[in-house]
């Protein structure tokens, strides 16, 4: 079997401090092959290469039966030595690892008692691991604060009152590996501590009343993958915020709101849902996203495209839609951004749509930054295609329809 280990190129590295600050490494000089600094690297700096050197065996016990691995791996890696298999879906075959960057805590388990990923935690020498224990939901929340501006799920005549007009927090961990990511720190970082829903939910609220607003959101990351949390986590805010003024608000990539997902969530007390679509054509979809495999981009693709109609057709009395759209001229053609205008359209001519303008950042720091003119111009063939509520996100603020 062959075994990897990460290690800097310096030749690239840049001294950014993301793989210091920012990761939470399991194994530091004895590298485990998490591939949290790898994947998260902004400079591409960290590399994979073989490791020949020695390993001795250590004992785990897994679901009360006893084990023995190579030392300096994941606990996945373990559970993969063994025949278990791992899928990026959760109703797929195999145990439900989305992020493989601890940050989501989907696919979590009792470790030695603990609540533990399977995906960033190292083996060791009498470790006992509980696949099937039950245990109350925690991941990664950060970034607790107001906003004068909101998300792709606020309502645009909210945007320009020149005060905080919601509180947020945002969940690690992302199932996409958008090269352009906007929030890397957020989608790679796991050096902090996770959280309960309730005391999420609790930390949020009190963030509500601290600055006087209705609204509360998460966003991420991808706030989705961990749906157990996430369900809880909006229950929890609905008991702590139980008047009529209150707006509970998810903004997410929508690859993973199936309809009962969306049922489950306007149940749990969701009044506002921002849903990102990337793109409509697949090959733009990768491009934006990362996700190099095929079959999977085009379930995410598919499932975002069919939440959008699912939510107008049945809450639209009930949940407020924005749909944001990334554009770049790096990928988006004027004519996919026509045909998904047409597309958005012919789902309801009035939904809010927020034309997002993508800087460059992460690993495609070649990116020209849409400029004012630039945004005004694709907000048109937006319009022309029968979109009557489109805003425009620019450096210098939003252009309201």
């Amino acid at each position: 079997m062959v075994f990897y280990k990460c290690v800097v190129d310096y030749s690239k590295c840049k001294n950014c401090g993301f793989c210091s600050w920012y990761v939470d490494c399991p194994g530091r000089d004895l590298c485990v092959d998490c591939r949290v600094c790898y994947l998260g690297c902004p400079n591409e700096a960290v590399v994979r290469v073989v490791d020949n050197s020695d390993r001795r065996m250590v004992k785990v016990k897994i679901d009360g039966e006893s084990f023995h691995f190579p030392e300096r791996i994941t606990l996945r890696k373990a559970l993969e030595m063994i025949g278990y298999t791992f899928s990026k879906l959760p109703f797929g075959e195999g145990i439900y690892a989305p992020c493989e960057t601890g940050g989501c805590f989907a696919c979590a388990v009792l470790v030695n008692g603990k609540v533990s990923q399977l995906c960033t935690t190292p083996i060791s020498d009498g470790m006992i691991v509980d696949l099937k224990a039950d245990f109350t939901p925690v991941r990664i929340v950060s970034g607790f604060m107001p906003h004068s501006v909101g998300g792709v799920g606020t309502p645009w005549q909210l945007k320009s009152k020149g005060r905080y007009i919601e509180v947020a927090c945002f969940a690690h961990g992302c199932n996409f590996r958008c090269p352009q990511c906007q929030n890397w720190v957020i989608t790679y970082g796991n050096n902090i501590d996770p959280v309960t829903p309730r005391l999420a939910a609790e930390k949020l609220s009190l963030l509500r009343r601290t600055y006087g607003v209705d609204r509360m959101a998460i966003s991420g990351g991808e706030p989705t993958l961990n749906r157990d949390w996430l369900i809880s986590f909006f229950r929890e805010l609905k008991k702590l915020n139980s008047d009529e003024k209150a707006r509970l608000h998810l903004d997410t990539n929508t690859s993973l709101l199936t309809r009962d997902y969306i049922d489950e969530i306007v149940e749990a007390g969701v009044t506002d849902i921002g849903a990102d679509i990337k793109a409509l054509n697949i090959d733009t979809f990768i491009e934006v996203t990362g996700v190099d495999d095929k079959i999977l981009a085009k379930f995410y693709l598919n499932t975002a495209w069919d939440a959008v109609r699912y939510i107008v057709d049945e809450y639209s009395d009930r949940v407020f839609l924005g749909v944001g759209v990334p554009y770049n001229r790096a990928w988006m053609s004027d004519e996919e951004l026509f045909e998904i205008g047409c597309r958005l359209a012919n789902i309801d001519p009035n939904v809010q749509v927020c034309l997002l303008d993508y800087r460059p950042e992460f690993r495609r720091r070649d990116l020209k930054w849409p400029g004012f003119l630039e945004m005004r111009r694709a907000k048109k063939i937006l319009e022309e295609a029968g979109l009557r509520v489109v805003i425009a996100q620019t450096r210098y603020g939003h252009i309201g329809p």
